[in-house]
């Protein structure tokens, strides 16, 4: 009778799995998933840190560059007939030609000979080119002018005269090109005469030359 249960004991029972080790298992996984978690965590971290410092050195370019701009063109900065607003230099229309043309004045034949000697020397150590865009105002060009059939191809010879004179006066011309605008982005009000002479201007802007070489040349 004794060995009848003895025996109905002993066949009746598996040896059971220790809870301690389910329990190392579960944790071993818990901590590799963890690892992995820190792993990608620390790695966008180091890549966010990297894009900061890439974003503060550009800054820190850009306002260089547009520090030796000035200091080159202290001369007709300082004369005002010349702008430097974001590394733009502008100059206004009505300096540069009459009305309706696309010829220079002498004031402004002067003017960009005084600018192409600072304009080459800064370019010289840069990997940049001068983009020089002509802009108009919102009113048609005059009844009668058969040389222009809009602002658009006024804006555009307008860009040309000023990119070949200052070709003629030393900036290379691998290094200058120019764009045309025509009314589309006024930096005045076209509702008076004031605002639409402000906006009647060229400007010459250094960019990068793979800005450059990606966009239209108008030359």
């Amino acid at each position: 009778m004794s060995e009848d249960i003895d025996g109905g004991i002993d066949g009746g029972f598996e040896p059971a799995t220790p809870i301690w080790t389910a329990f190392s298992d579960l944790m071993s996984a818990l901590l590799g998933a963890f690892v992995l978690i820190l792993v990608a965590v620390i790695g966008v971290q180091l890549e966010l840190s990297t894009q900061l410092d890439h974003e503060i050195k550009q800054r820190q370019l850009e306002t260089q560059r547009r520090k030796t701009l000035e200091q080159a063109l202290a001369g007709p900065l300082a004369s005002g007939r010349v702008t430097l607003v974001n590394g733009r230099i502008g100059i206004s229309g009505s300096v540069l030609f009459a009305l309706n043309s696309d010829q220079l004045q002498p004031e402004g034949r002067v003017l960009l000979k005084s600018l192409a000697g600072p304009l080459a020397a800064y370019l010289k150590a840069r990997d940049e080119t001068l983009m020089v865009s002509g802009f108009a105002d919102d009113q048609q060009v005059h009844a009668g002018n058969h040389r222009f059939a809009d602002n658009w191809e006024l804006s555009a010879q307008r860009a040309l005269t000023v990119t070949r004179a200052l070709i003629d006066e030393g900036v290379p011309a691998s290094s200058v090109f120019a764009a045309a605008f025509g009314s589309e982005q006024p930096v005045s009000s076209n509702a008076d005469a004031v605002g639409r002479a402000k906006n009647r201007r060229v400007e010459i802007a250094p960019v990068p030359r793979s800005t450059a070489s990606g966009g239209e040349r108008g030359e």
